[in-house]
């Protein structure tokens, strides 16, 4: 790309309200799936473009945000928006390179939260995570959007514009990635198509409007009519998906159990709880051919190597569609209320991502899950054959794509219920 062009490009861009699909209340929906946040949290926002995120982050959760983007200009919309929202205070605009952040500022757990709306693709959606998980606190949270393929079989279209622009890959594999690159995944949402109106509407508009004999324009006019097209024709093909993420407790390691594990799985649960019971359910799940997912049954090891905590997710129905059941959670005395059973609770809802899994159901402490994403189940017209109080009994939607179903829960047969 030539300066002129460049430059050209920009200048279609500038001042336009978004640099890339999104909206304010996937925004709110993405903070939300983060969960709680520090007082005043310190916010990072990579790829800040003109600020829309950081306007809203800075407003709406009290953060002192630091924005950072190459383009000098976006950085001067952002402060002047901030400024005449009243705003100047909570924001502060850094120009670098979000591929080499070095200095002050970027030092390691600066963040309670890295946002990265629409610029992971810049440096890649991998690199993004393997760099900048240094940058969070203990126990901060990163938020990535990304561009994905919606269908299993792009077409030579799409393909063919896609492959020059980025590596596209399914949602799934995408969550497989941030796993392997040592994350928990708190949430997927996979944007709605609006969000793509937000962006390209105003920058057709933009396009109507512009000067094509202005150096370098007729390039940068010819390259963004493409993308308008191509998304006329293919949109329904690739779409923008945002990740929650959290990396993993380096404190404890977790991984599916093995037949070696099944008398410290029973020696750990039955510690765990007053009676046998929660450890002998677990042996009859196992038997249960119906019931029991190899892979599914998760321990955390505490640093001497044995077993610190154990979460089970099993088969289970809500209607006739499949779910599964998030029980027993259990932690060795000596080891609770020191992270190895959030540790082990994420790993094994991060192996029924894996799975295409789309719907867990807990029945437990109202105060503890909803920190994994869980929520009454009743909100999704999902109920149990027994009486229960309803704050208790929650669902994890893993999949937003798949439509919810309703109903009631028909548990495996060594539930007894």
């Amino acid at each position: 790309m030539t300066d002129h062009t460049y430059n050209a490009f920009f200048e279609l861009h500038h001042r336009l309200p978004r640099q890339s699909p999104g909206s304010d209340a996937t925004t709110r929906r993405l903070l939300a799936m983060a969960g709680s946040l520090p007082d005043r949290p310190r916010v990072l926002d990579l790829g800040c473009g003109p600020g829309r995120a950081s306007l809203l982050l800075a407003a709406e959760a009290g953060a002192e945000v630091t924005a950072v983007d190459l383009h000098q200009p976006f950085l001067d919309e952002l402060t002047e928006a901030a400024g005449a929202r009243g705003l100047g205070d909570r924001i502060r605009t850094v120009r670098a390179d979000m591929a080499d952040l070095v200095g002050p500022g970027f030092d390691d757990g600066s963040y309670d939260l890295v946002w990265a709306e629409g610029s992971a693709y810049v440096i890649g959606f991998d690199t993004a995570l393997r760099d900048w998980q240094r940058l969070l606190a203990p126990g901060g949270t990163m938020v990535v959007t990304d561009c994905v393929w919606t269908t299993g079989s792009p077409s030579a279209g799409a393909r063919a514009f896609w492959d020059r622009q980025a590596s596209l890959r399914p949602v799934a594999e995408n969550t497989a990635a941030a796993v392997e690159a040592g994350c928990h995944v708190l949430g997927v949402l996979v944007q709605p198509d609006s969000d793509w109106d937000e962006y390209y509407v105003p920058l057709a508009d933009r396009v109507a409007a512009a000067d094509p004999s202005a150096p370098g324009m007729p390039e940068a006019l010819a390259a963004t009519r493409e993308e308008l097209e191509v998304r006329r024709r293919h949109g329904s093909e690739y779409g923008y998906a945002g990740y929650v993420l959290r990396p993993s407790d380096p404190r404890w390691r977790t991984r599916p159990e093995t037949e070696a594990d099944r008398d410290a799985v029973h020696g750990v649960v039955a510690a765990a709880f007053p009676t046998r019971a929660e450890a002998d359910l677990v042996d009859a799940l196992r038997a249960d051919p119906g019931a029991w997912l190899p892979g599914l049954s998760y321990v955390a090891e505490a640093p001497d190597g044995s077993v610190a905590a154990h979460a089970l997710l099993t088969r289970c129905l809500v209607g006739d569609a499949p779910a599964l059941a998030l029980a027993p959670v259990a932690t060795a005395p000596d080891h609770q209320r020191a992270g190895a059973g959030r540790a082990v609770v994420r790993a094994v809802l991060d192996a029924a991502r894996l799975r295409g899994e789309s719907l867990v159901l807990v029945l437990g402490h109202p105060e503890y899950y909803p920190a994994f994403g869980f929520e009454p189940a009743s909100r999704s017209g999902i109920r149990p054959g027994f009486e229960v109080p309803d704050e208790a009994m929650m669902a994890l939607v893993l999949d937003d794509s798949v439509p919810v179903p309703t109903g009631m829960i028909r548990y495996p047969a060594a539930f007894g219920v």
